[in-house]
């Protein structure tokens, strides 16, 4: 366990953050309040009709998968690698993974070859589950590959297998799901095996906006903490059901939408791929009232509602981060969507660490990224001196408190680079006071762009930018200028015809923008490369524009 986590988990525990029980407890609870209650609802582009199941059908499913993992050989600590989409065979997986006393590894269906030999190497997976074939991609092959190339990686399970001709892997439901594997197991042998509430529960691979991906490592109490803080915010209930677009393989869908819900004994709706015209049909179908997405999903819903619009009456929450919220989304959200947006900020490593509250005035969402959740503290720094920055300055945010990971996956030389003496994590992010005892996000520390001495606000610049009728996307990102060090180029995509570099200064000149902030390059693109979280890589932009 982390020193600092070491140190402070008796008082997480006295304040009622921490506790004695894991997500296995949680299943059990659930089933108790609510058997008969859709747990998990699984929605599908292909056609395929919905399928339900109930806490107590879940909780069956569970009993046999994680038996099934321990008759495949799976160990107490063992990391089982799960490379799938959204669905119940993933939710149940992850479950089955802590009643075996397993790690759930979850690794997002866009990662190949490389970085999933990567990921199953680092972790010493002797276990992989995953689908034979996914949009015209064969993972079945893919697996093959990465298992002749990773000794642990002993078994294969997966979904299809057996319609895939594949007789190197199990299938899914013949072999791990439809045979009685708890029958097979001696009386109390998965009881003897669970995992306890400071194991380690998930590994969770960053979703790489610097290009380097890092095996975060959470234990059921970090986990629980930051998805309890956020249901005590926002003042959720037993009766929320929640969606989003995200992957339930990255930690904003794993927690918002599969752990939080499972703590309320509420209802997730999984879809297996994007789409905001069927997300509408499951929002209205379903009645979902609680709904998580970095902004490009909420620009997509909002969009879409005004093509046709649904009867969304039942949705109250929508909560987003990871970007800049331009204030017309906050009035978008009210007026198209009919509900409350809220911000946040937080990150694989601690979930989430801030957010805006109901008792804030609704445009606070476009303000301010919100103030720290129960457990967590949050400062801002001076990045050459570690000293607290002066009211209204901007500075490096650090946290620390009851989310925080363990640190990353065998690679504990990186994680202590990013920790203070005093336990306070170096988010990378910069930030700065908000005026209402939070905080704003300004940037990412390398996406500081200092141009001539003076440092640019890049979030708040391409909130600006936003804010033009011609621009539908936009990321401001650094070049090399030999005369100022860095000049800032906006990297847009176009509503329509592109702006001109005239309408943007116009523009900016128009919103008082000092012009020292401008950018003094545009780059026309037809989308910008994003995280499946929403998150823009602008490494990739950098890149081009060097290459440029």
């Amino acid at each position: 366990m982390a020193p600092v986590l070491e140190l402070a988990g008796e008082r997480f525990r006295a304040e009622g953050v921490w506790r004695d029980r894991t997500l296995a407890d949680d299943l059990r609870d659930a089933v108790s309040r609510f058997p008969d209650r859709a747990a998990v609802v699984c929605r599908y582009g292909d056609g395929r009709p919905p399928e339900r199941l109930t806490y107590a059908e879940l909780a069956a499913v569970v009993e046999r998968l994680a038996a099934g993992l321990v008759g495949l050989g799976v160990r107490r600590g063992d990391v089982v690698t799960l490379q799938l989409p959204n669905s119940w065979q993933l939710v149940a997986l992850i479950l089955a993974c802590a009643r075996a006393g397993a790690v759930a590894g979850p690794v997002a269906t866009i990662m190949r070859r490389r970085e999933v030999e990567y990921m199953t190497g680092l972790t010493g997976s002797p276990l992989y589950i995953g689908p034979a074939r996914l949009k015209g991609f064969s993972f079945a092959g893919m697996s093959a590959e990465v298992a002749a190339a990773v000794p642990t990686l002993r078994r294969r399970v997966l979904l299809g297998a057996a319609e895939a001709g594949d007789p190197s892997a199990l299938d899914f439901d013949l072999d791990l799901l439809g045979r009685p594997w708890e029958r097979e197991l001696t009386p109390g042998a998965l009881d003897a095996l669970e995992a306890g509430p400071d194991d380690i529960a998930q590994i969770m691979f960053t979703s790489g906006t610097t290009g380097e991906p890092k095996g975060v490592v959470h234990t059921h109490n970090t986990l629980r903490a930051t998805n309890q803080s956020q249901i005590d915010v926002l003042g959720l209930t037993e009766d929320e059901v929640t969606a989003m677009g995200s992957p339930t393989t990255l930690q904003a869908g794993y927690t918002w939408n599969f752990i939080m819900p499972l703590l309320l004994g509420a209802t997730a709706v999984q879809m297996d791929a994007w789409d905001p015209v069927r997300m509408l049909d499951i929002i209205e179908q379903e009645r979902v009232t609680f709904f998580m997405g970095a902004p490009p999903f909420l620009m997509d819903l909002i969009r879409a509602q005004r093509d046709t619009p649904r009867d969304l009456s039942s949705l109250r929450i929508f909560a987003t981060g990871s970007a800049p919220i331009p204030p017309v989304l906050v009035e978008q959200s009210r007026d198209v969507l009919g509900c409350r947006l809220y911000a946040l900020w937080g990150m694989t490593e601690n979930g989430c660490v801030t957010v805006t509250r109901p008792q804030d005035p609704p445009m606070r969402a476009a303000e301010s990224d919100g103030t720290p959740v129960p457990g967590m503290e949050v400062r801002i720094v001076d990045g050459e001196t570690g000293e607290p920055v002066a009211p209204g300055g901007t500075g490096n945010l650090q946290v620390r408190g009851a989310n925080q990971c363990l640190g990353y996956y065998r690679r504990p030389e990186l994680y202590a680079e990013s920790l203070t003496p005093d336990g306070w994590f170096d988010t990378g992010d910069l930030a700065r006071d908000d005026g209402y005892g939070g905080i704003r996000i300004a940037g990412r520390v390398k996406d500081v762009i200092s141009r001539g001495g003076v440092k640019v606000p890049v979030v708040e610049v391409e909130a600006a930018l936003l804010r033009h009728p011609g621009i539908q996307d936009v990321a401001v990102v650094g070049y090399a200028d030999d005369r100022m060090g860095e000049r800032a180029c906006a990297v847009i995509v176009p509503d329509g015809a592109a702006p001109a570099m005239d309408d943007l200064r116009a523009h900016l000149d128009g919103l008082d923008m000092a012009k020292q902030y401008w950018p003094e390059r545009i780059l026309i693109v037809d989308g910008l490369p994003r995280t499946p979280s929403g998150k823009v890589q602008k490494f990739l932009l950098r890149e081009r524009l060097e290459a440029e």
